[in-house]
């Protein structure tokens, strides 16, 4: 009989951990971090990670174990996650994870291409070539090699043409045509149930707007400040997380501390709408869907159990 693992995810900053951890203490279960930005030792506080209550109060795992130096990406942490997840379910413990990296969920559960892993020299190497010729030249250049793939992006998806162009120079082959091989699996032991939360928008804002203060309460500027004292490159996925180019800016006197602030709130809402976009087109079943935030959702008598 195949084990459950469950999914609590929705859009950032409506409360999804506390009734994580609510649902933990009713299951016998413990949590799985599924937030992309989470991942990292040097961003707890404008990442939002667990506080040091909830994770006296539930085991959590994956969290603030990557150094920002790292180019992560989402094969790793799905190796990582079935490994917890092994470890859990050998102790009869249930996985919960918790986040709203919709990428990350969709991969465990759908299974990635199997790319050989592009060296960091290369990376650089598109970067430099994309800077050197401009965003239609390279373009250009990568639809000649792979059409195919390169219709079913936008011309404005930067990070997609990159890793296209960087595939096919690393391997001789069309990032298309790895696509066409069968997909890596990660989740095919178990059985999984997703509770997705998708809140009133504005309501979700507002809270966005909320939290985001409450960042720079908790010393956000100085989280960023060590940050940057490590000298890492600019173009690792650490220093473009929602609030560090924005504090970087704010730190350079080049916008007010005013600025700063609603420059986040705004780059986070805009999240916000994308994952409710992401999550509306998303093909994964979807177990239970509530419209209301997780604080208003009593966990005993939803008898999520149950699904």
């Amino acid at each position: 009989m195949k084990k459950t693992i469950y999914f609590i995810t929705g859009p950032t900053g409506i409360g999804k951990s506390k009734f994580a951890i609510n649902l933990s203490n009713q299951l016998n279960g413990e949590i799985i971090n599924a937030d992309s930005m989470q991942i990292y030792k040097e961003l707890k506080i404008l990442s939002a990670r667990p506080t040091s209550s909830d994770i006296k109060n539930v085991n959590h795992h994956l969290y603030g174990y990557v150094s920002g130096k790292e180019r992560f990406n989402v094969e790793k942490w799905c190796l990582d996650a079935v490994n917890k997840i092994n470890i859990l379910n050998d102790k009869n413990i249930i996985p919960i994870f918790v986040g709203g990296t919709g990428l990350y969920i969709d991969t465990i559960i759908n299974g990635i291409t199997s790319i050989p892993s592009i060296p960091e020299t290369l990376k650089n190497s598109s970067k430099e070539l994309f800077d050197r010729i401009g965003s239609n030249n390279f373009f250009k250049i990568v639809s000649n090699f792979d059409p195919e793939e390169v219709k079913k992006i936008s011309k404005n998806d930067t990070q997609r043409l990159k890793r296209i162009w960087e595939v096919y120079n690393y391997t001789n082959k069309k990032f298309s045509s790895w696509k066409k091989k069968e997909n890596k699996k990660f989740l095919e032991k178990f059985n999984y149930k997703i509770i997705l939360f998708l809140p009133d928008r504005q309501k979700n804002y507002n809270r966005v707007n909320e939290r985001v203060l409450k960042m720079f309460n908790r010393g956000a500027i100085d989280e960023i400040k060590k940050l940057l004292n490590l000298n890492y490159n600019n173009s690792l996925p650490i220093m473009k997380a929602h609030g560090v180019p924005e504090i970087t800016s704010y730190l350079d006197n080049s916008i007010s501390l005013d600025e700063c602030i609603s420059k986040i709130q705004k780059v986070t809402r805009n999240y916000v709408k994308r994952q409710n976009t992401w999550w509306n087109s998303s093909k994964l079943p979807i177990i239970k869907k509530f419209n209301e935030f997780p604080d208003e959702i009593d966990v005993k008598s939803t008898n999520l159990t149950n699904f």
